[in-house]
């Protein structure tokens, strides 16, 4: 079965007018850098002239005449000359480092913050190791553009320029003798262009999967100890490294070949430069100073070809790279359609929130405007959707709770993704105070929301970051905050306190700990609609028992949204929607939904009958100790 191609595998052009503007765009700021550059470049070149110039000078007329100041002149100009030419090389290649330095700074900047504005469903659909490649090695790729490529590639084109007219004007004979072998110089150029072209292509594909692969294992490192994974993974790693190793070393081996033949070339154009010469300097028409003279022209000659070549190679990897970069950035961001608006000021005790008529599937793109749900059996519904929220409608008022409950795979999560615009209805509306989310900015939805997610995410740095992320809290505040929810108790235990040093993902802390922070941090942004999904789903009893107190009161006044799997945590709230299928098929109050005897009636009693069990099995569990251990 054929593997679908990524877009790490497209070749692209070896050069796109397009892209190449879109660049420059980054090399603007930076203009009288590029100008010093290039003004140095075109002074290293000019200086090579000096040294066949003075050789010629001194064969032809210093030593015939036995002029020894003549000579010393000549070496002191000469000395002179390769000075300068350091310092001009020097100074390129420092002010083309600053500038490709530059450009890496501003476009990785532009980049992450691009990717911090994407929706969720494009990160469901690329893996992240992809991304990493996209930031590090593609711009790296672009910087190599500038620091060795397009600048230096200026300076080569001119020199080969100045050493091309001055090897006319001394001898236009000798210069067709010496420019013979350039067509095989060429021909050789392009085999080898069009190899490391697909080779280059076949190292970024290589690097940008062995990215994604060690990202996910080292992601789920738990996972592969805990199933014993490790062979096997280290296998499969293998496999995709020894590709990458054989695609490299199929382009060092272009490399060794290229070079070679390009230096058997250029004494294939000095041999013919003697024979084309020996006849005349026998005759007299033709100076030892000139040949030799030439001999160093046409060796400076070929070396700039030769360079060539290797911008062209860096040339190509830049364009592929910035391909990839542009396309990323190209991707749609979530920002506001024309004419939204900010946010409306919260109402006292928070928001009104309503779902009208929702339809939602993640294999649908969402519509550019809400229209009318489909009709069962229409023929014009779309073809066979995946509709995880089919007609979902409710209103939550300021203050209240509503409840979600429902078998996994309901669609509780997914209310909860569109109410923080993760993604898009197909259909219908989500209204905040009965403005359309959509017609806001995310960051004005987003402000207003506390959220408690399932799967805690705590990033690596002090305990006080964590909490105060969503708001510029001090110190006091910070601490106010966690110890409404008894999180100060976890702050206490730890050996720095606040400014503890948490490890990647807060790995360091136990799963009810992580969670405890993660209640503090909903509260430190003072959210006027809370949203609480398995909130307590990793908490032992005890320590829920302590966050169901501070939530009673984090609630009071508050909209509510609460996930719960556990029917035991929401009995209090003012209103229960039981999904299933993705549809709401019973709402009311916890009396009002047993009395019903539905859905949510089977839910609790299977909930109250496991209970129990585990119960029972704990307390036969413990009176077997006793049995066993009577003096206990």
């Amino acid at each position: 079965m054929s593997r679908p191609a990524h877009d790490d595998e497209l070749v692209g052009r070896v050069y796109d007018a397009r892209l190449a503007r879109r660049l420059l765009a980054y090399v603007r700021p930076s203009a009288p850098l590029v100008a010093a550059a290039v003004a140095l470049l075109c002074v290293e070149g000019g200086l090579q002239l000096v040294g066949p110039a003075l050789t010629r000078q001194v064969i032809d007329v210093a030593l015939p005449a036995g002029d020894a100041g003549m000579i010393r002149t000549a070496a002191l100009l000469y000395a002179l000359a390769l000075a300068l030419q350091f310092a001009a090389g020097f100074g390129e290649t420092v002010l083309t480092g600053l500038l490709g330095q530059r450009v890496m700074r501003d476009l990785r900047t532009e980049l992450f913050a691009h990717l911090q504005r994407l929706p969720v469903a494009f990160f469901d659909r690329t893996p992240v190791g992809r991304l990493v490649t996209r930031v590090t090695s593609d711009v790296e790729a672009l910087n190599e553009l500038f620091t060795a490529g397009v600048v230096a590639g200026l300076g080569d084109l001119f020199t080969l320029a100045a050493i091309g007219v001055m090897m006319v004007a001394v001898d236009w004979r000798l210069a067709l003798a010496a420019f013979a072998v350039i067509p095989l110089v060429v021909l050789v150029s392009r085999r080898f262009q069009a190899q490391v072209r697909v080779q280059y292509r076949e190292i970024r594909v290589r690097l940008a999967r062995i990215n994604a692969f060690v990202q996910e294992r080292l992601t789920g490192l738990r996972v592969v100890q805990l199933f014993g994974r490790e062979r096997d993974e280290r296998a499969r790693f293998a496999r995709l490294n020894d590709a990458h190793l054989d695609v490299q070393l199929r382009s060092i081996t272009a490399y060794a070949l290229y070079f070679p033949v390009i230096e058997l070339l250029t004494t294939a154009a000095l041999a013919s430069l003697l024979v084309a010469s020996a006849g005349r300097v026998g005759v007299g028409t033709l100076t030892v100073g000139t040949v030799a003279a030439f001999l160093q022209l046409v060796r400076r000659f070929f070396q700039p070809l030769q360079d060539l070549s290797e911008k062209f190679n860096i040339l190509q990897g830049a364009m592929a790279a910035s391909e990839r970069i542009f396309a990323l950035l190209d991707t749609p961001a979530m920002e506001p359609r024309p004419g939204a608006a900010a946010a409306p000021p919260a109402a006292a005790g928070g928001v009104t929130l309503e779902f009208e008529d929702v339809w939602f599937a993640y294999d649908v793109a969402p519509a550019p405007a809400p229209v009318p749900a489909p009709v069962e059996g229409d023929g014009d519904a779309p073809a066979a959707p995946q509709w995880v929220l089919r007609g979902v409608s409710f209103r939550v008022a300021p203050g209240e709770t509503l409840a979600l409950v429902g078998h996994t795979g309901a669609g509780k999560s997914t209310i909860v993704a569109l109410l923080l615009r993760f993604y898009e209805p197909q259909r219908g509306r989500i209204l905040l105070d009965g403005v359309d989310v959509r017609a806001l900015s995310v960051d004005a939805v987003r402000a207003r929301i506390g959220y408690v997610q399932q799967d805690i995410f705590l990033f690596a740095g002090d305990v006080a970051a964590n909490v105060r992320l969503a708001a510029p809290l001090d110190d006091a505040q910070v601490a106010a905050a966690a110890a409404r929810v008894g999180a100060d108790r976890v702050v206490e235990r730890l050996p720095g306190g606040w400014s503890h040093a948490l490890g990647e993902h807060g790995a360091t802390l136990s799963v009810g700990e992580r969670q405890l922070l993660s209640f503090a941090r909903a509260i430190a942004a003072d959210p006027a609609l809370l949203v609480l999904d398995e909130a307590t789903s990793a908490v032992d009893s005890e320590a829920e028992a302590r966050i169901q107190a501070g939530l009673a009161s984090l609630m009071r006044g508050r909209t509510t949204i609460a996930i719960a799997h556990r029917i035991s945590t929401i009995v209090g709230a003012d209103r229960i929607l039981v999904l299933h299928h993705g549809q709401v098929v019973e709402r009311g109050r916890h009396a009002e939904l047993l009395a019903r005897g539905g859905l949510y009636a089977r839910l609790y009693r299977l909930q109250v009958a496991a209970a129990a069990a585990v119960h029972d099995e704990g307390g036969t569990e413990h009176r077997g100790v006793e049995r066993a251990h009577p003096a206990a």
